[in-house]
């Protein structure tokens, strides 16, 4: 007798169970449920894939002389680069009082090693920068590759965070220009066509002022 009462209990359970875990019907809400605060969402949300994170470069050789040998394969090439002097910056170029800044190209054993930097004074840009610090990987005809980075600081982007671009950088002249233009001179935080250019600037040679005669 007491077995009966129990399988009659069990299966009075099971009747009150199920409901709460049965399914709805395809296409209508899903029934509320003691065990959800709310009805499931019918799908998963949509996952936006992100950029690649595969063949990214290193911002620097990982050591100083990671680049043994400049490969020069236009002498031509070379002796023009040998005199850039000069970085000009096109976001700030056609302000009046824009100035170019100071680059040194020299020679370190085997290797080229360029630096140089440049500060804004034109109007309304004070405080705002862009800087380069690499070796030269190759001349080539029209072309120096650069591996290391440039970078711009520029007050209203990004609060002043000096934006970055790294890597093997090209930079590229054509025709009889004497400038050699960064390929790769898109600022990564805003976007912008940054113009970033090495400009060649030959020293003029003083030739000796002849002594004049002494006049009784």
């Amino acid at each position: 007798m007491n077995k009966t009462l129990s399988s009659i209990a069990l299966a009075g359970f099971a009747a009150l169970a199920v409901p709460a875990f049965a399914q709805a019907p395809a296409g209508q809400p899903q029934p509320p449920s003691s065990y959800y605060p709310a009805p499931p969402p019918d799908r998963a949300p949509v996952v936006e894939k992100g950029a690649s994170t595969s063949n990214l470069s290193s911002p620097l050789p990982t050591a100083p002389h990671a680049v043994e040998r400049t490969v020069i394969d236009s002498d031509a090439e070379a002796q023009m680069f040998a005199d850039a002097r000069k970085i000009a910056w096109g976001r700030h170029a056609k302000i009046k009082g824009a100035k170019p800044g100071e680059l040194a190209v020299t020679r370190q054993g085997a290797v080229w090693v360029v630096k140089g930097r440049l500060d804004s004074v034109a109007p309304g840009t004070e405080g705002d920068w862009t800087s380069i610090n690499g070796v030269v990987e190759r001349i080539g005809p029209n072309v120096v590759q650069i591996r290391g980075e440039v970078a711009f600081r520029v007050a209203k982007v990004e609060k002043g965070t000096p934006c970055k671009v790294a890597g093997l950088l090209n930079f590229r002249r054509s025709g009889k220009s004497q400038v050699w233009r960064l390929a790769e001179g898109d600022n990564p935080c805003d976007g912008t066509r940054e113009g970033f250019d090495l400009v060649m600037e030959k020293q003029v040679e003083k030739k000796p002022v002849p002594t004049q005669p002494k006049r009784n």
